[in-house]
């Protein structure tokens, strides 16, 4: 029987004393002595590997105690480029990004809100800005029509009867603030023209659509300033398409006077005469006449739409309103206009596209 010499809680020597793969700055397992207590309280040995090795599970339970918070920190850091980069794509999508802005902060164009679109509200929203109130004086008084702004620095779209015969033109913004204009031309066989603001610039435009896209049945709203009521919007229907609508070339065949127009405010009837269908509507159309195809729709319009936009739900502007039908009131005994009954036309917006160039290089005549 061979006697164990070593004393208590000593290791063997034929042990490598370096083996220990947890060797550390901190328990250096090198050989040297070390001195120590056991948990009796008895002294280790002060011999090679005095220590005891340390638990294995101890440094692998201090390396997946940090993998969580890395973990955390990558999954965050992904989190934060992934939605700034999602961010980004929808304010793209929206037209939002700062490619779509101007040097003065104003968006270029009607753009309708992801949110909003196809609802009459955001068409609202986004167009009445580039809507304005016209206000046309001549001797013999002042009429009031709409327009619709197509350049940031002040082209403005309108009925030619609108303007026809002024002397002076004023254009009232949806803000409130006035500018003075001038004609840069006319075409009275399209009953289009085209005015420019006196020192505007950053002005918020209408986006033209394509009315060839237009069907009947479609939902459109129209702004414009019956009556001097700025920015009143009404909605409808497109009710027919290509309708044969004639109006007077200028005003000398208006029942409301030299400069009525619609919404004329300076005497007469204030009702811009028109044939359709073989009858005259509104007063006599005179001698001197022009026949367009026109939009009709059912989307309320009064005196002082003429020239205003007709807009579809995707905030583009399909038609210029030109002409409604508004029976006199027989109850009324003088004349005056009973409002509008649903029929309304409109100049498509590609007529108003292929005359532009007409209009822009015009004398103003």
């Amino acid at each position: 029987m061979t006697e164990n010499l070593r004393p208590s809680g000593a290791h063997s020597t034929d042990q490598d004393p370096t083996s220990y793969p947890y060797a550390s700055p901190s328990h250096p397992y090198d050989g040297a002595a070390h001195s120590g207590k056991a948990h009796d309280g008895t002294a280790y040995a002060g011999t090679a590997g005095g220590y005891p090795p340390p638990p294995p599970y101890a440094p692998t339970t201090r390396r997946k105690a940090k993998r969580p918070v890395a973990l955390l920190a990558a999954v965050a850091i992904a989190a934060g480029v992934i939605g700034g980069g999602t961010a980004t794509l929808v304010g793209q999508l929206n037209g939002q990004d700062s490619a779509a802005t101007g040097s003065s902060g104003v968006v270029n164009g009607t753009t309708v809100s992801q949110s909003s679109k196809g609802t009459v509200a955001g068409v609202a929203e986004a167009v009445s800005p580039a809507i304005v109130e016209i206000g046309a004086a001549s001797s013999a008084g002042r009429s009031t029509g709409s327009g619709v702004v197509i350049t940031e620095d002040g082209e403005i779209v309108t009925n030619n009867h609108v303007i026809s015969g002024a002397q002076q033109i004023q254009v009232t913004l949806s803000t409130g603030k006035t500018y003075t204009a001038d004609v840069v031309g006319t075409d009275p066989d399209k009953d289009l023209a085209l005015i420019k603001l006196r020192g505007a610039s950053g002005l918020k435009r209408a986006a033209l659509g394509d009315s060839s896209q237009v069907k009947v049945g479609d939902q459109v709203v129209a702004i414009g300033s019956p009556e001097g009521l700025t920015g009143t919007v009404t909605s409808g229907i497109v009710s027919a398409l290509d309708r044969d609508v004639t109006v007077a070339k200028d005003d000398s065949g208006s029942s409301g006077g030299s400069g009525q127009g619609q919404g004329g405010q300076g005497g007469g009837s204030g009702q811009w005469p028109f044939e359709f269908g073989g009858q005259q509507f509104n007063g006599d159309t005179g001698e001197q006449t022009t026949t367009y195809k026109a939009l009709q729709t059912d989307a309320s319009l009064n005196p002082g739409n003429s020239g205003g936009a007709l807009i579809n739900m995707d905030g583009e502007i399909i038609g210029i309103n030109s002409a409604m039908y508004a029976p006199s009131s027989a109850a009324a005994g003088s004349g005056s206009s009973a409002g509008s009954v649903g029929l309304g036309f409109a100049i498509p917006v590609n007529t108003l596209k292929a005359d532009l160039d007409t209009l822009r290089a015009g004398d103003g005549s």
